[in-house]
């Protein structure tokens, strides 16, 4: 399959901008050196500055998965003397629960829907927490949560606060400082659309003093620490993604900032949304971000069928969901080089699918 056939609305990957598909064509580096150094510097400088990050904070730079950075957030984080309070809306916030599960650590399964959690303090269970874990955008459903509210909670109930932002950064408002959040994790291939492979943890001051002995080589956020300071990873980072997030945390503050970065995705996502109303589709959720649109059929199709056909009829990639929502939700990503001129390839494929004449 030639993937540069087809127009991509999937939630990671994204599509590329080309200015970044061309340093990604150039040869690797060595990297143990100053000059990598430098580039190390640059990009925690640069993420930083992008989430607000409070005085004194840190980046680890993993070359791994986002579900890398989830569970060695966990494994750095929190032990058997915890009890986390995690949000589960979806497939994600399981995946938290599953990883507390796996290495031992006491946890409050806190399942919810419908809601934002805005009103997290009357719906939050009753536990002597020590920490509030949550998915700012549980990416299964397309469903956004109120990060400011919980860090009121968080501080209130003196708790440390973990935010998996992996598919909200660059597209929608996050801040640190403003939310209260003491850990982010972020991962190279949604928002900042780049390749996979690359995530980064970014830790409060806050949550350096929390860190715990950890039994883990690769994984040590001591080690992280300990080596970032020179502006090197322990072991092989990925080089030529980091050298990507360089150019990409350049072409951000080139383009407007991440305000504007922000406001332009969710010109796309509006654009999208009201383009489409004439479809017999829905949202799942009132709770959307800019970053997707998870939508459901209301004519009785599959899902997963409408996946297919845009693929192998209108060479147009969505993402399907897995599990109970497999024929009832379907995901349109918002997120990376994607544009109102470029959305209208999917708009316009979904009435030929329909047989519906555009507006």
């Amino acid at each position: 399959m030639i993937y540069e056939e087809y127009a991509i609305f999937t939630p990671g990957p994204v599509k590329m901008s080309d200015e970044i598909l061309q340093v990604g064509a150039k040869q690797t580096p060595y990297f143990r050196n100053s000059g990598f150094s430098e580039v190390t510097f640059a990009c925690e400088k640069g993420l930083l500055e992008m989430v607000n990050a409070p005085e004194g904070s840190k980046v680890i730079f993993l070359t791994a998965s986002g579900t890398a950075g989830m569970e060695s957030a966990g494994m750095n984080l929190l032990d058997k003397n915890d009890n986390a309070l995690v949000v589960n809306g979806g497939g994600f916030g399981a995946r938290f629960v599953d990883i507390c599960a796996t290495h031992g650590v006491p946890h409050t399964n806190f399942k919810v829907a419908n809601t934002n959690l805005s009103d997290i303090e009357r719906l939050a269970p009753n536990g002597d927490h020590t920490a509030l874990v949550v998915n700012a955008h549980e990416t299964s459903i397309g469903h956004l949560y109120d990060l400011d509210a919980m860090g009121e909670y968080a501080v209130k109930q003196d708790l440390l606060y973990i935010v998996d932002a992996i598919s909200m950064m660059v597209t929608d408002p996050l801040d640190m400082q403003q939310s209260n959040i003491d850990v982010v994790i972020a991962s190279s291939q949604k928002g900042l659309a780049l390749p996979p492979g690359l995530t980064m943890v970014i830790l409060s001051p806050k949550a350096q003093q929390a860190l715990k002995e950890t039994h883990s080589l690769y994984f040590n956020f001591t080690d992280y620490l300990s080596n970032g300071e020179r502006g090197q990873t322990p072991y092989t980072p990925a080089v030529t993604i980091m050298l990507q997030l360089e150019a990409r945390l350049n072409q951000i503050k080139h383009r407007g900032g991440i305000a504007q970065s922000i406001a332009d995705a969710k010109e796309v996502a509006v654009y999208f949304r009201e383009s489409i109303q004439a479809l017999p589709l829905k949202t799942f959720t009132p709770y959307m971000p800019n970053a997707m649109t998870a939508l459901s059929p209301t004519d009785g199709k599959s899902a997963i069928d409408i996946v297919n056909e845009l693929e192998a009829q209108y060479k147009v990639m969505v993402c399907p969901n897995g599990g109970a929502e497999r024929d009832t939700v379907f995901r349109v990503s918002h997120m990376g080089e994607v544009t109102k001129a470029y959305t209208d390839i999917l708009i316009d494929a979904l009435h030929q699918y329909y047989g519906v004449a555009r507006p």
